[in-house]
């Protein structure tokens, strides 16, 4: 119905992938009651909502009952999911609006796209621990850098050289202390981070020969008319230098030729149809 063939550019997946990546190096430290450095623990990061956490925490079984016992899940840890995904129309671009790109893989080969569409993608970012000094430790690590954004570079097309500076806004930040029922009763810390990624979803890319060879002629009769027996006076050609010179380069060199002729040598008629 859209009239397109299949394309997938993986903008989305792109995106959860440079959210998460942003988290995976926080690390926490423990210290004795000298002050001395104990232990020093990276923080797993995975992707799923916090419920699935909480559930699994909750699986945990009777640590008195050996008989149901299982490993229970390690905290602190990071996770993340996506939750939600809007149009955003201050960002809206021109329909009509086109870009071009040089085939990466074929510098003879032109790729166009129109412009794309402003979408954000907002995500929660979940810090679960059982005691309130690790989970400062993993939010004070972070809140710093977003002020309230913290702009991202990245590829936004495989296979283009077209690179886009991302805003990722801090949104609001929650607190949960779930500590509930017996003394045999896991406590459950969460810090809600809600972010919101400005980024763009692109539609089809289309392919054509780039323009290498650009002519001009002048055709006129002998009585001065212009018509499509008209003789060839004069030519104007512009060619790239070197020929197969990127058209990203700057500053791009471009060879001129004017040649006149005396209208005998070709005519409208044959030159509409070859060039030679």
């Amino acid at each position: 119905m859209l009239g397109k063939s299949h394309f997938y550019h993986e903008a989305i997946k792109r995106a959860v992938s440079v959210f998460g990546t942003m988290f995976n190096e926080i690390d926490i430290q423990r210290d004795n009651s000298s002050g001395t450095q104990t232990q020093n623990i990276r923080v797993p990061l995975s992707y799923g909502p916090k419920q699935k956490f909480i559930a699994r925490l909750d699986q945990a079984a009777d640590l008195m009952d050996s008989s149901t016992s299982r490993v229970a899940m390690t905290l602190p840890r990071i996770a993340f999911d996506i939750t939600g995904l809007n149009y955003d129309a201050e960002r809206k671009l021109g329909k009509l609006k086109q870009y071009k790109l040089q085939d990466s893989g074929d510098n003879t080969v032109l790729k166009t796209q129109f412009a794309p569409v402003p979408y954000n993608i907002n995500f929660g970012l979940y810090a679960i621990a059982k005691n309130t000094e690790d989970a400062l430790q993993i939010v004070e690590q972070i809140l710093p850098f977003f002020t309230p954004d913290f702009t991202v570079t990245m590829t936004t097309v495989p296979g283009t050289s077209e690179k886009r500076d991302v805003p990722i806004v801090l949104q609001d930040v929650s607190y949960d202390d779930q500590y509930e029922g017996d003394f045999q009763s896991r406590r459950v810390i969460i810090w809600t981070l809600n972010f919101e990624m400005k980024t763009y979803l692109y539609g089809s890319i289309g392919k054509s020969e780039i323009i290498r060879d650009v002519r001009a002629r002048t055709y006129i009769t002998d009585d001065g008319q212009a018509n499509s027996a008209a003789g060839r006076q004069s030519e104007i050609k512009q060619v790239p230098n070197p020929t197969n010179t990127s058209p990203e380069t700057t500053p791009l060199n471009i060879t001129e030729t004017i040649n006149f002729f005396d209208g005998n040598d070709s005519d409208y008629n044959t030159d509409k149809t070859t060039i030679t």
